[in-house]
């Protein structure tokens, strides 16, 4: 576009959403300066799931995915509650062929430094992000682009973005006043090496390279969670039990490791073998679990809000990573030298109906997921097992739906009706018309 000039970014908040748009604005020829409120030094290691819907970008955007450790996932398996026996298995051995690229699950430290690596870097395009540590968000001039820290400095940028996760103060200098409510689901987090559970003589998920499930199939609330991550080497496990057995909203990632009888009291008719791993977890810490309404808008003025600054959702889809890295991708592609006309409010705008249907849908889909697994991706394509039971059918989330996605196609439809241009592309929302979904949805049927 002749109109495109060279923007003065600011993003508050250096996590993985913070980094993911450091690096697709900075490819996009801009100058990005990331404001973190920490020093980093608190970060602690649980496990991050990136679908082929996340990782595409980490490719178009050149990262070194090696640098993250990850292990590609080949199956997600759901076992029974009590014996282990796998209930419901979804393969992903023709994952990549279908999508183009790979399942991922990575330990969070290990990605977050890899993304600061290409955002930060000298390599790659554009030039290098700046990274400011120790700068807490305190105000924004929704006007002039003025930035107020809490360490009393001020810096002046053209487009800012509020990448500061679910405690997001940039939500609220918006006006955005979060409806939410406490889960019915609390959740502990526990590291366990599979060294340990190796010579413990305990079965080794490692080997599986997947995403296993306990229950989850009977409407309830108890589930665990276990995600391989550091090439198979630590076994990362989210362990959810009904909110009246341990309430946490209240506490911080981040104190003192709870204790392994805590950890296993939910459980006394848990499988032996995860109750086992379980036994000799460490860094064991709560997880707040809140179910948040879906924000009216997502931008104002020049700002807008990335990830869980713009919409927290519920583990249950392990899409939470991957939304804000989406984010991050459609506001590289609308602030680039193709789509930028020069009217940062018409871009962010447009970001906004891009990326609220989808993520809320995500939303919706996690907060049904939390009590039934055959509502998660992939799992909702397997109708056929005796247990298989949904809300509605049709609103499933299917895996056709995340990872068929186009979102250069979603943004020229969105940006060619506020430009006032007739679209003409065989695309609907992203979604090829004439696409049929495993839930019965033809994209573009009436």
């Amino acid at each position: 576009m002749s109109n495109w000039n060279c923007l003065n970014v600011g993003v508050v908040g250096g996590g993985i959403g913070g980094m993911s748009v450091a690096i697709a604005l900075r490819r996009a020829g801009h100058a990005v300066t990331i404001y973190e409120k920490s020093d980093y030094a608190g970060e602690v290691g649980a496990s991050v799931s990136c679908a082929a819907n996340g990782t595409r970008w980490l490719h178009e955007w050149g990262v070194d995915v090696a640098k993250g450790d990850p292990v590609v996932l080949k199956k997600l398996i759901n076992r029974d509650w009590k014996t282990g026996e796998p209930v419901s298995i979804y393969d992903l051995d023709d994952y990549e062929e279908r999508w183009g690229y790979v399942y991922n699950m990575f330990h969070r430290q290990y990605m977050h430094a890899m993304l600061k690596d290409s955002a930060l870097g000298e390599e790659g395009e554009g030039t290098p992000a700046v990274l400011k540590v120790n700068y807490r968000c305190r105000d924004i001039n929704l006007h002039t682009g003025e930035i107020t820290f809490e360490n009393e400095a001020i810096a002046y940028h053209d487009l800012i973005i509020g990448a500061d996760g679910i405690g997001s103060a940039v939500r609220g200098i918006l006006g955005i006043r979060p409806e939410k409510k406490p889960s019915d689901q609390s959740c502990l987090h526990a590291n366990v090496t599979t060294e340990e559970a190796v010579k413990a003589g305990l079965v080794d998920y490692s080997q599986d390279s997947a995403l296993e499930y306990w229950g989850g199939q009977e409407g309830k609330w108890d589930k665990i969670v276990l995600s391989p991550c550091n090439g198979g080497k630590l076994l990362s496990y989210y362990c959810f039990f009904p909110r009246e057995q341990g309430d946490y909203t209240t506490q911080s990632w981040g104190a003192e490791s709870r204790s392994t009888d805590e950890l296993l009291a939910p459980y006394p008719k848990l499988d032996r073998q995860v109750f086992g791993h379980l036994g000799i977890g460490k860094e064991i810490q709560p997880w707040r679990l809140w179910v948040h309404e879906p924000y009216p808008y997502i931008q104002r003025g020049n700002v807008c809000l990335l990830g869980d600054a713009g919409h927290p959702m519920m583990p249950h889809q392990s899409q939470g990573a991957c939304m804000a890295i989406e984010d991050a991708a459609a506001l590289g592609i609308l602030f680039s030298r193709r789509y930028f006309s020069g009217d940062i409010r018409q871009a962010l705008a447009v970001y906004e109906e891009v990326r609220l249907p989808r993520v809320t849908r995500v939303q919706s889909a996690a907060a049904r997921a939390a009590y039934n697994i055959n509502e998660r991706i992939g799992f909702s394509c397997n109708k056929e097992i005796p247990t298989y039971r949904v809300e509605d059918q049709k609103n499933v989330l299917t895996i056709e739906e995340m990872n068929a996605y186009d979102m250069y196609k979603d943004i020229e439809e969105k940006l060619a009706v506020k430009q006032g241009q007739t679209y003409m592309g065989s695309f609907l929302c992203g979604l090829p018309v004439g696409l049929e979904l495993p839930s019965g949805i033809v994209i573009g049927a009436a």
